[in-house]
């Protein structure tokens, strides 16, 4: 099992910093990419791999006896990829290859490429859920007491799918999930409040039948930490377990934060620079 050596916080937060290095790195080098929200999830990446999750690096599709993760929002691969290396799944320096041709770490994930840890294949919205339900359930005919966690964007549960997999997961007391919710309040083509309002997604969350988990600083990595714990700590009774985590598009440099122009693109050479600035090298770059 990989939950390496139970990381104290400084080591995090130094695996956090090089994490967002790798982000920018990776979508400026090919010109392509989604760093915002990669950014903004970087503290929860970090939390699940390094610590939360039980998960073994020595990579098996079956997920027999460990925890299983799924990126729904499959367009923030370079955080992915980036934790998912730095944990030991692939060679760090394979993060080199992000998006060229024939590479095993295209622009979202897929399992044909048949890259360790890649459960799925994501990037259309609102399948993450329904997959997500489906091994947790097949968890409980193995007799396996490992958790299921998956992890979307907010303006992903604008798509109707979700809804029907969340409506159905308490429904059969789905108690083995926790589903994070990326609440950074932006989207593609403006903020979430501007495309189409969610409303108070808590409330409606408990109206479906979740039990519900609130992170009010998901930049802040002892407060992620905390907040998944707590989650963990809810299930087995019953019910699915909901994670809504606000957090900031573009964490950690400055001027890509609080806006959905980061959402798809990459940084030219002097905003690179300007971000690598922001971010020191801590445990050594691909």
């Amino acid at each position: 099992m990989n939950n390496i050596t139970m990381p104290d916080t400084q080591q995090l937060e130094n695996f956090v910093t090089q994490v967002r290095r790798d982000i920018v790195r990776q979508v400026h080098k090919v010109n392509s990419g989604h760093p915002g929200g990669s950014l903004g999830c970087a503290e929860f990446f970090a939390a699940l791999y390094q610590e939360v999750m039980e998960h073994n690096n020595d990579f098996s599709m079956d997920g027999i006896g460990e925890d299983l993760f799924f990126l729904s929002n499959g367009h923030i691969s370079p955080v992915f990829y980036s934790v998912l290396a730095r944990s030991g799944y692939f060679p760090i320096e394979e993060l080199n290859t992000f998006r060229l041709i024939n590479s095993r770490l295209q622009g979202h994930p897929t399992t044909h490429e048949g890259l360790p840890g890649i459960r799925i294949a994501s990037g259309s919205l609102g399948q993450g859920m329904s997959v997500a339900i489906g091994a947790a359930e097949a968890k409980k005919l193995n007799k396996d007491s490992h958790l299921v966690y998956t992890l979307h964007g907010d303006g992903e549960l604008q798509e109707g799918q979700n809804w029907e997999a969340i409506m159905y997961a308490s429904a059969k007391k789905v108690d083995n999930l926790i589903s994070t919710i990326d609440l950074n309040g932006q989207q593609i083509d403006g903020s979430t409040e501007q495309v189409l309002p969610m409303g108070n997604l808590k409330a409606k969350f408990q109206a479906f039948g979740w039990d519900v988990v609130e992170i009010k600083e998901g930049n802040n990595l002892t407060e992620v930490l905390d907040g998944l714990k707590e989650a963990k700590s809810r299930t087995g009774k019953g019910k699915p377990v909901c994670v809504l985590m606000t957090t900031v598009m573009g964490h950690g440099v400055d001027f890509m934060m609080h806006t959905h122009k980061w959402h798809g693109v990459a940084p030219n050479d002097e905003q690179l620079k300007e971000a690598l600035s922001q971010n020191p090298e801590t445990l050594g770059d691909y």
